[in-house]
């Protein structure tokens, strides 16, 4: 008998058989498996109730919170899309994307009740919007705990069309407005069996939603972790010594986290008086990790550490640098570092080929650069409501990355770049990553970016972007000369700008953007 595959699933399994099991941690409160489903059974009872109807975007805009997780579930079982925005965005960008979603209903945490009220006005029709941990009133038709007070726990059973979307997510538009991802239900059914294959979750894993859940990196796990009866633990607000206390006092067992924001609390001058021993595995997303800071934490905290890598077009995994055992055996322990800090080996599901811009694969030699293309049933079926883009994204069958890699005898991709963020010095290519890793492995830098800027001669130039380690020195000469023993002179950066800080996004990933736009001011273009 065919069963239409859908992410419900996942919910009910853990309702059914881990149902007396905490499930989910949120600051004080704590719910059981079946305490939330029942509570993800209300939640999509009261969303019919307010007149929504199969396909209905509903739209959450909160920090890592339970109500976020039970919309997971709860608003699938009404058969609407969810929709999780980014709370960093402002409110042109959100109004911009409850409009073109045609968002039905709004959740929002109090502490964004000025920012919708200051998108509200812009939108082409309002939606109900729905107040968390807070008073109705103004904006704010329905307060979340009276609405689910008002919803039945009798679970729905929505007639599921796998192949109808399931959630929405909105990039993060570093050019022009976002663009929405739409994800099947089958997809994230799929996606969900595939990372969990590949990963090996466990009932006795306790996960830390450090990485926001409207996040490449975050939405995930929600699927499986549920599917196996593992216990989250929400982090609405990312600080170190707020993560090392949750570790300390949850036992958590896995992280998953940019590099950014390990980096911070592997260098935390405080880390040593905190207990981190229950954590087994680390796992950096979002952004290029280098070599020095995985075996900086797995030296200093004594726990695994990998690189996955994933887009928000590809629900999102396509691949995690696990280590193959057979390989390990006969390589040193230094060699198996470098590996896990490559972008990984292809998840089941997963086809990937690295390609020339003639479509040609490049060799498996570790040197020559393509472009990641991918094709898999993880992959989005396009983006909502954007044919043009879908088309230039998604071509003969594969998705276009865009970013550039190199493929070795193994089949471990380790990506060089973004195509954007490749620097063009006199006709020869700069990887900013391959620079980064190099200044990054001095003991006196604790972060760095490297961007382009302007050469009249050459085009363009790598620019360096640094921070020191607190108490730490080091001067200009002392970084170029560092870089001139580790890599060809041409990639050394022109300059080094020393700084106090550098700029992050929501998730702690570093601003590049930000950070290559003063060079580049009173230029008509961005590349020379």
């Amino acid at each position: 008998m065919f069963v239409p595959l859908s992410v419900l699933e996942f919910r009910d399994r853990a309702e059914t058989y881990f149902g007396e099991k905490v499930g989910v941690v949120d600051g004080e409160k704590r719910f059981t498996y079946r305490q939330f489903g029942e509570r993800t059974h209300r939640l999509a009872n009261a969303l019919v109730e307010l007149g929504v109807e199969a396909g209905d975007r509903v739209s959450f805009l909160t920090y890592n919170t339970h109500q976020l997780l039970e919309a997971y579930y709860g608003v699938l079982e009404a058969g609407a899309v969810l929709n999780p925005i980014n709370i960093r965005l402002t409110p042109k960008e959100i109004a911009y994307i409850v409009g073109h979603a045609g968002s039905k209903v709004v959740f929002f945490h109090k502490d964004f009740k000025p920012l919708i009220e200051a998108m509200a006005a812009e939108l082409p029709a309002r939606p109900r919007f729905v107040i968390m941990e807070g008073e109705a009133g103004g904006v704010a038709s329905d307060e979340y705990e009276a609405l689910l007070a008002g919803g039945s726990t009798d679970p729905l059973e929505p007639e599921i069309d796998e192949n109808a979307i399931a959630e929405l997510f909105y990039t993060s538009g570093t050019t022009g407005f976002p663009k929405g991802v739409s994800m099947t239900h089958r997809e994230l059914y799929l996606h969900g069996m595939y990372a969990e294959i590949a990963l090996g979750f466990t009932q006795d894993d306790v996960v830390l939603h450090v990485v926001p859940l409207f996040h490449v990196n975050g939405w995930g796990t929600p699927h499986f972790l549920t599917m196996v009866g593992g216990r989250h633990v929400m982090l609405r607000k990312f600080e170190p010594v707020a993560l090392m206390q949750a570790v300390e006092r949850h036992k958590i067992t896995r992280i998953l986290a940019v590099p950014a924001i390990l980096n911070a609390v592997l260098n935390h001058p405080d880390r040593a008086k905190h207990d981190l021993s229950s954590l087994r595995q680390l796992i950096s997303g979002g952004a290029p990790s280098s070599p020095t800071l995985i075996r900086g934490l797995e030296e200093a905290l004594g726990v695994q550490t990998i690189v996955g890598y994933g887009l928000s077009e590809t629900s999102p995994i396509l691949t995690i640098a696990q280590p193959r055992t057979f390989l390990t055996e006969s390589e040193p322990p230094a060699k198996r570092q470098e590996r896990q800090a490559m972008t990984g080996w292809p998840l089941p599901g997963v086809r990937l080929r690295v390609v020339h811009t003639d479509g040609r694969d490049v060799r498996p030699d570790g040197e020559q650069i393509g472009e990641i293309l991918v094709r898999s049933n993880v992959v989005m079926d396009g983006y909502f409501r954007d044919p043009e883009a879908t088309a230039a994204t998604i071509r003969d069958g594969w998705l276009h990355t865009g970013d550039m890699a190199v493929i070795d005898r193994e089949g471990y991709v380790l990506i060089k770049d973004r195509s954007k963020d490749i620097i063009i010095r006199g006709g020869e290519n700069i990887s900013s990553v391959e620079v980064e890793n190099a200044i990054l492995a001095h003991p006196a830098v604790l972060e760095c970016a490297v961007v382009a800027a302007p050469d009249k001669a050459l085009g363009e130039a790598p620019i360096a972007l640094v921070v020191l380690r607190p108490g730490a020195t080091a001067t200009t000469k002392e970084l170029r000369d560092h870089c001139k023993a580790h890599m060809a002179r041409f990639k050394v950066p022109r300059e080094i700008h020393f700084r106090d800080v550098l700029p992050k996004g929501g998730t702690g990933k570093i601003l590049k953007t930000e950070l290559r736009e003063p060079f580049w001011k009173g230029h008509e273009a961005r590349v020379q």
